[in-house]
């Protein structure tokens, strides 16, 4: 009689362990899945300027590992004769421009990146007008984005 109790704790622990290697697979895969960020609809306007689009956190393991924006920048007043841009900062650094064409809409396929680490975690970003030397730029409101 001992040798069966024993021998049903051996089926016990081999169903145990079976289903432990099912849970640790659908959980490693499940990380995979996580670790690349999927597209999200990106929207920023204000009178005379837009970007419509889309973003996502490239996988850690992809260089540059930045956040990937992609759609168009829009002129959204032809009559106004000042440019567009995209205005850009990651962490740690200036803010910088990717210049758009007055009256037109430009495409943008873009990575954000700190070259300096492994991923990158924050990036402010927002649409801007250019109105000249003598008058201050309007913007969008700015939008964080943060990886988790």
């Amino acid at each position: 009689m001992t040798s069966r109790h024993h021998h049903f704790n051996q089926g016990i622990s081999m169903r145990k362990l079976a289903t432990a290697a099912v849970a640790a697979g659908l959980f490693f895969a499940g990380m995979g899945a996580a670790a690349a960020d999927s597209p999200h609809k990106l929207v920023m306007r204000t009178p005379g300027v837009g970007f419509v689009g889309t973003y996502q956190w490239q996988a850690a393991n992809k260089v540059p590992s930045g956040l990937h924006v992609k759609g168009e920048l829009r002129d959204e007043n032809n009559s106004d004769d000042h440019n567009v841009y995209l205005r850009v900062k990651v962490e740690g650094y200036p803010w910088g421009h990717l210049k758009g064409v007055q009256r037109k809409h430009v495409k943008v396929d873009e990575v954000f990146y700190d070259g300096a680490v492994l991923k990158t975690k924050v990036v402010r970003m927002h649409a801007c007008i250019d109105r000249g030397s003598l008058r201050p730029d309007y913007c969008s409101p700015e939008r964080l984005f943060e990886r988790r």
